[in-house]
């Protein structure tokens, strides 16, 4: 059986062809378009491209998805209102199409085919323009009561700091999402301080700030870089250290980007930071970086559109 995964991201829209082997056939991947029509279409397309026709597709997209409808995604440019993508792709592709968490998407793919292997009470934090998280509870994907389980950006780490693009102050994300960190960096250098984050960005011919930009400026030592990298890296670790606490997962998956280009070093680092605030003895082993790199969305989503076809 041929399934199609497509994992929206900030940045990217990947799009994959994935059998039973769990492996990706084909994939294609291009910018994120900034309106809703226009990545419904976009998405179409990039479908229908695959060398291979799908029975059924599963999309991954960042926000609160609840009954297959986009209730929020506030990382997603110009997208301010429910939506239902699920129906208006399923009547132009003609198979049936699940519309699920992308950070749910990535974990699942994790825990099928990656990293997650083998868990059946697995994390997996996934870090991108913004920050998602996934869950596998008792060997079951969880969602939530609404769709809106895995805001892990959105817990509260430091009430009254930075403030967050929810409009709130101290999440998560306020300091390990791509798009506040750049803010960040951006609001250093206006301040007088020296980076060269943006030289790299416009030599790459960028238009964002992206994952293999930061790591670029992080290996060759710029200030600014760093300091931020270790704000989120802190950030991080106490929000980890929370959910272990609270949910007793015996493994955490880091993806996305940014664990992508930085690898297991920073999956330690996050662990490391973590420590300090955990109950019980975490594990040498505990914080893992996920294995399937930017396919870990499209094999989840495939394999949630495949247990949904019964």
């Amino acid at each position: 059986m041929l399934l199609a995964g497509v994992d929206v991201g900030g940045t990217n829209i990947g799009v994959g062809l994935v059998g039973d082997d769990h492996q990706v056939h084909h994939r294609a991947k291009e910018d994120t378009p900034t309106s809703v029509d226009a990545l419904v279409a976009q998405v179409s397309r990039m479908v229908r491209s695959l060398d291979g026709t799908p029975e059924a597709v599963g999309i991954g997209i960042p926000g609160i998805i609840h009954d297959d409808r986009v209730v929020q995604a506030p990382n997603l440019e110009g997208w301010t209102a429910e939506t239902d993508v699920a129906a208006q792709l399923s009547a132009d592709l003609g198979v049936p199409v699940s519309l699920v968490n992308d950070a749910q998407c990535g974990l699942v793919g994790e825990w099928v085919a990656g990293a997650g292997q083998g868990s059946d009470f697995l994390f997996g934090v996934w870090l991108g323009t913004g920050v998602g998280a996934g869950m596998v509870l008792d060997g079951k994907g969880y969602d939530g009561a609404n769709g809106g389980s895995g805001e892990f950006g959105h817990l509260v780490v430091r009430p009254g700091g930075a403030r967050c693009g929810c409009g709130r102050r101290g999440c998560i994300e306020a300091y390990a999402g791509r798009r506040m960190m750049t803010e960040s960096a951006r609001a250093l250098a206006a301040a007088g301080r020296k980076t060269s984050l943006f030289e790299h960005q416009e030599e790459r011919g960028k238009a964002k700030a992206t994952s293999g930009v930061w790591a670029a400026a992080l290996a060759e030592g710029d200030r600014v870089v760093t300091e931020i990298l270790d704000e989120a890296v802190a950030a991080l670790g106490i929000g980890v250290a929370n959910v272990c606490n609270l949910l007793d997962v015996d493994r955490v998956v880091v993806g996305g980007g940014m664990a992508g280009k930085l690898g297991q070093p920073f999956a330690d680092r996050i662990a490391a930071a973590a420590r300090p605030h955990a109950v019980r003895k975490m594990a040498d082993s505990m914080v893992v970086v996920a294995g399937l790199g930017d396919d870990s969305g499209v094999v989840g989503a495939a394999e949630i559109a495949r247990g949904r076809l019964g």
